[in-house]
């Protein structure tokens, strides 16, 4: 029952997901808002909007290791697990932005969050205004000077809708992200304790990959078709995003605290690691380039995390 509810809940989560996004675009179409401003905040938050959701969500409702399992495991995925997989099928070129713009800001909000956490292990009222200030700080400096670090990936997909649509989308996005929140949680917190393991693990193993499938699909739906445009920042945004936005929003409506002391000594180091390989990886043994190699490597960085994790 437990894991029907959480395959449903992700079914839902990831449909919501996909028809908000849809209704944002839409929206943007008819607002005349320029592509590079819905690239870096709609999209953005559309495809975060399952952690988002989710976060707050268990750290309301009393399972602040859930919340925070949810986006640590979400950033070890999208790197060791998402990445991993989309070079597998197909090395990717790396721009220049990546080492002047989308990884020293990733880490950063991976070495704040850290800090914030690690010493009183909560995540503080004050301390998510200066990670979303710090988003918007980032935001700002993107649509000023980067506006080449978007790349619009599905061009054709832009189809201007009827208002009545676009509201229809937004409507149906929002019920089914709060819906398979509601289901993923009460799945996953019944599958912890009937297992015996903490809400930490699921969290950061099934919850973390569930959430991280938006990501993953849009990935493998880009090499598919041949754009190599697909670029390592789309995956590092949605690291930042997670960081700044899922967790300085849930923690300003509500304090998180860390439980289960395995995510202090163990899972934000895993994370930083992960975070760090990647700058390494994309240099050597060619520049600015990950092949199977380098997916290989941080396949075998994530499997071995999990196993540690469960063990």
């Amino acid at each position: 029952m437990n894991l029907l509810f959480i395959v449903l809940g992700l079914v839902l989560l990831i449909a919501g997901g996909n028809w908000l996004l849809k209704s944002a675009v839409a929206l943007s179409l008819r607002l005349a808002i320029p592509k590079i401003v819905i690239g870096m905040t709609i999209v953005s938050f559309a495809t975060s909007a399952p952690e988002l959701i989710v976060s707050i969500k268990a750290a309301l409702d009393g399972f602040p290791d859930l919340a925070l399992g949810n986006v640590v495991g979400s950033n070890i995925a999208n790197l060791g697990l998402v990445l991993a997989i989309t070079v597998l099928m197909g090395s990717i070129d790396v721009r220049k932005s990546f080492y002047t713009t989308d990884w020293p800001v990733m880490m950063v909000a991976s070495l704040l969050f850290c800090g914030f956490i690690y010493f009183d292990g909560e995540l503080q009222q004050y301390e998510g205004i200066v990670l979303v200030v710090f988003l918007f700080l980032f935001l700002v400096y993107l649509l000023r000077f980067q506006k080449t670090a978007v790349v619009d990936e599905m061009p054709e997909d832009d189809t201007p809708l009827p208002l009545y649509q676009i509201v229809l989308f937004l409507g149906i996005g929002g019920t089914a992200l709060w819906g398979g929140s509601e289901l993923l949680i009460k799945g996953a917190v019944g599958m912890a304790s009937s297992l015996g393991v903490s809400d930490r693990v699921i969290g950061i193993t099934i919850v973390s990959v569930g959430t991280s499938i938006p990501e993953l699909a849009a990935s493998i739906i880009a090499i598919l078709k041949k754009e190599k445009a697909i670029s390592l920042g789309n995956l590092i945004g949605s690291n930042i995003f997670n960081l700044l936005a899922v967790l300085g929003i849930t923690s300003i409506i509500t304090p998180i605290q860390v439980i289960d002391q395995g995510l202090l000594s163990s899972d934000i180091f895993w994370m930083l690691g992960i975070s760090f390989l990647i700058l390494p990886l994309v240099f050597f043994p060619k520049g600015l380039r990950l092949g199977w190699r380098d997916g290989l490597i941080l396949l075998l960085f994530y499997v071995t995390f999990v196993y540690l994790t469960i063990k």
